[in-house]
């Protein structure tokens, strides 16, 4: 179980119950929070509560977008070299979800520093290779984990999971 912040925009587009309350994760990573990129095709960016490691997916279809994460983060997790232990136990955890307003201004400002990032990457690397544009995200440093990178937290946090 873990809860899904989704800005107005991408809200807009799911049109889901929104959650009242919000049952603690039970997900070792924790909550996400995620945003619609108005690119051709248009994107969903998550970033992780936690963390800030960032996920790139396809938004379409919106409707199915919660219940297609956690492949994608698996993909992601993998290419940071998480042990497949760890990736399948989140995975599984990820089942159910919970879809929510944002309720961290911080975390809203990572993901339009993390726009606004992924689209200079995605022209300077030649490549809309969303898991190559989130790796790269991944290693941008940010102050609100003290200027750590998300890549370098995710090994901090979860060294033992974490090759």
């Amino acid at each position: 179980m873990y809860s899904l912040h989704c800005t107005k925009k991408l809200l807009d587009r799911l049109k889901p119950l929104i959650a009242i309350s919000l049952p603690p994760p039970t997900t070792a990573l924790g909550n996400w929070y995620a945003t619609v990129l108005f690119w051709k095709p248009q994107l969903a960016l998550l970033v992780n509560e936690r963390t800030l490691l960032p996920v790139l997916m396809p938004l379409a279809p919106a409707s199915t977008l919660a219940a297609r994460f956690p492949d994608e983060l698996a993909a992601i997790l993998g290419r940071h070299g998480a042990r497949r232990a760890f990736i399948e136990h989140e995975v599984a955890q990820m089942s159910d979800v919970a879809l929510a307003k944002t309720a961290n201004r911080s975390i809203v400002g990572t993901m339009n520093e993390f726009s606004f990032l992924a689209e200079g990457y995605r022209e300077y690397l030649e490549t809309s290779d969303l898991i190559t544009l989130s790796i790269r995200l991944a290693e941008t440093p940010c102050s609100p984990i003290k200027h750590n990178s998300p890549a370098r937290l995710l090994k901090e946090i979860f060294g033992d999971v974490v090759r």
